[in-house]
């Protein structure tokens, strides 16, 4: 337990002298003693100070922890240094040859060529249903919405309030509603000019299921 600064003894100890004074025989003085009128008009005031007390904040220092071991996990962070690897890392890659559980691997590249071969030869095997249909407004609105606008037409708050200067993909425009849904679910997948890819972050299924979102919902 580290150690406790003046303010954190006085709140923390006020409670327990509180409970103490509860558990005493002179509770089970008359009704009117002296000794219980001094109690109740003391505890008020003790009430008020541990208020106040617990308003004290100083921006220059983080305090004192009470439990320290509830607060810091003992455990390795996420891009900690740790000893225990060869490279120094603690997060470290995944092991050659294995892919995330629900992903497949993708065969196709981020080129002119391959957009095209996938967008005439990927077929989406999921129905197109209301349930779908939600999962995939969802989705949208996690991972595409930021760039390209609720509307899909590239008027995204990153871009709107100048976080982007680059302008992103209007997929309203003729271009896009005349591309396949593969065609949409590949860019997702790969990426296409300086959008990155999302295929490592959206899984297969709801890939297809932005795609289906974005031609039945916001092309229509």
């Amino acid at each position: 337990m580290a150690k406790l600064n003046k303010y954190q003894i006085f709140r923390f100890l006020v409670p327990i002298i509180i409970g103490m004074i509860s558990e005493t025989k002179m509770w089970r003085l008359p009704a009117g003693s002296v000794v219980i009128q001094k109690v109740q008009q003391l505890l008020p005031v003790l009430f008020i100070l541990v208020f106040l007390s617990s308003c004290d904040y100083n921006r220059k220092t983080t305090g004192w922890d009470y439990a320290g071991d509830l607060i810091y996990s003992r455990a390795y962070e996420t891009y900690t240094p740790n000893p225990n690897f060869a490279d120094g890392k603690t997060m470290q890659p995944p092991v050659a040859g294995t892919i995330p559980r629900d992903f497949m691997p993708y065969i196709y590249q981020k080129t002119d060529e391959d957009r095209a071969i996938a967008a005439k030869t990927l077929v989406n095997e999921l129905e197109s249903t209301p349930e779908n249909l939600e999962r995939g407004k969802a989705a949208f609105g996690i991972f595409c919405m930021q760039c390209h606008g609720e509307k899909g037409d590239g008027q995204g708050s990153l871009y709107v309030n100048k976080k982007f200067t680059y302008p992103p993909g209007n997929l309203l425009n003729e271009k896009m509603r005349a591309n396949p849904e593969a065609d949409i679910y590949h860019v997702i997948t790969v990426g296409w000019g300086i959008m990155g890819e999302h295929g490592s972050m959206i899984t297969p299924e709801d890939r297809w299921k932005i795609a289906m979102y974005i031609k039945q919902e916001l092309q229509k």
